[in-house]
């Protein structure tokens, strides 16, 4: 089969890292996960060298192949690299180049597969929890007569293109409090999101570079339309966009036509005008649930949370792992175990929600709120709450039922106004809410 230009991008990527690459180890060195992906005992020398074995069409070393199947894209590689390549990029690209012992047919399928098990996802949930004119605001037309959001000016480019990724749709309000504060702060955006949008990392996850190259690059294409750039949401999206497919883009057209940045570092420098946009106290004692895969993120967390006027912000002092929470999947167990260690830290500092930031760990915590003696929220909630700003958290209440015949019979009206098959939405709730419990529910003793 022909190389793609995509496809040769990445590769001439690869093989410049590659070359850059002295086996120093020190990427495995400060990797969090390596004893849980089962690198075992070996040098870390080794380990990358095995890495570098497999990029070049080997087979690599059963710790290289360990260390790349387990990684969750923390980033802590990428700062101690003396070299200034991506390792968490190589890793990537490794199993890329695993799968492609793969039958290109299986890969195909396999890719298709999730993407439509994630639309399915997004369409049904979404549209479960929202108005019309919500899901337009949303980027998610639902009748022609209703235009897809945007708060520029007709005839006018926006400030940014806010781009919600696709799984934040399952847990829309977070979305809306976003695009509530950009509006509090007077900035004007498009949004664009949703599968009719895709990043292209489900397809590349199956190993078919080719169709994700494809995807990504026709999104980008659509994106490339702010004045000021894009601002994304989803950590996977933004990552997918800026350490592959932006880079590739730029090798095949000699520009990068945007620059990304992820909505809570895009807060960052707004922070004293919104500041006296926090007039409500809001009195809790909030743990903040971290992942330093993005940084910057975490920290604009802390800024936000300190400037609310009523929050007290416990630190618990826990492991901070991964990009986000699907990103620990692969290690299933280290995963439970890093929840749940959490969970009990809580109780023990005595707080009264535990805060996360990404839509991904909200949906994988809030069911515990059954549970445990604490509310499981999002920062935006609580920002939020101090400007007089919310959203009905639909996700959370329909997943606390732990009942999927439940669940639809509770959305019925709303199934049928959508045309929407209740066994569909029955086989949706079970498959993208009810299944995605890291964590079994209840509490140990």
């Amino acid at each position: 089969m022909t190389e793609t230009a995509f496809e040769r991008a990445l590769h001439e990527r690869t093989n410049d890292m590659i070359d850059a690459c002295t086996r120093c180890g020190k990427c495995v060195e400060v990797c969090p996960v390596t004893g849980p992906a089962g690198v075992g005992d070996a040098p870390p020398r080794d380990v990358i060298g095995g890495i570098i074995d497999i990029l070049r069409g080997g087979e690599g070393t059963k710790a290289a192949q360990a260390w790349a199947k387990g990684c969750a894209l923390s980033g802590e590689c990428i700062e101690a690299c003396p070299e200034a390549i991506n390792p968490r990029f190589l890793l990537a690209m490794t199993r890329l180049a695993l799968n492609g012992a793969i039958d290109l047919r299986e890969r195909r399928r396999r890719g298709v597969e999730y993407f439509r098990s994630v639309a399915d996802g997004v369409k049904v949930l979404s549209r479960m929890q929202l108005s019309d004119a919500e899901l337009a605001r949303l980027g998610q037309e639902v009748e022609p007569r209703l235009s897809v959001g945007s708060t520029a000016a007709a005839g006018e480019r926006p400030d940014f293109v806010f781009y919600t990724g696709c799984n934040v749709l399952k847990t829309p309000h977070i979305a809306l409090l976003a695009l509530d504060i950009m509006d509090a702060l007077g900035v004007t955006y498009k949004v664009m999101g949703g599968p009719t949008h895709c990043c292209g990392v489900t397809q590349l996850r199956a190993g078919d570079a080719e169709v994700s190259g494809r995807q990504a690059v026709s999104t980008i294409d659509k994106l490339a339309e702010a004045k000021a750039g894009v601002i994304s949401w989803c950590p996977s999206c933004h990552v997918q966009f800026t350490e592959t497919t932006l880079p590739a883009v730029e090798k095949m057209r000699g520009a990068r036509p945007f620059e990304m940045t992820p909505f809570m570092r895009f807060l960052m420098p707004h922070l004293e005008r919104l500041r006296p946009l926090l007039t409500r106290p809001v009195p809790m004692r909030v743990a903040l649930h971290r992942h330093p895969g993005i940084k910057g993120v975490t920290e604009a967390g802390i800024a936000l949370l300190r400037m609310v006027p009523g929050v007290e912000l416990v630190d618990l002092a826990q492991p901070e792992v991964g990009l986000v929470g699907n990103t620990l999947s692969a290690l299933p167990e280290y995963k439970r175990g890093l929840h749940l260690a959490e969970l009990e830290a809580a109780v023990a500092a005595g707080v009264d929600a535990l805060a996360v930031i990404y839509h991904v760990d909200y949906r994988e915590f809030c069911a515990h709120e059954r549970d445990w003696p604490f509310r499981i929220v999002n920062v935006l909630e609580i920002v939020g709450a101090s400007m007089g700003l919310h959203h009905d958290a639909g996700f959370k209440r329909l997943k606390i039922m732990q009942d999927a015949d439940a669940i639809v019979a509770d959305c019925r009206d709303v199934l049928a106004a959508r045309h929407i098959d209740p066994a569909q939405a029955r086989a949706v709730v079970i498959q993208a809410m009810l299944s995605e419990q890291p964590l079994p529910l209840g509490r140990p003793g």
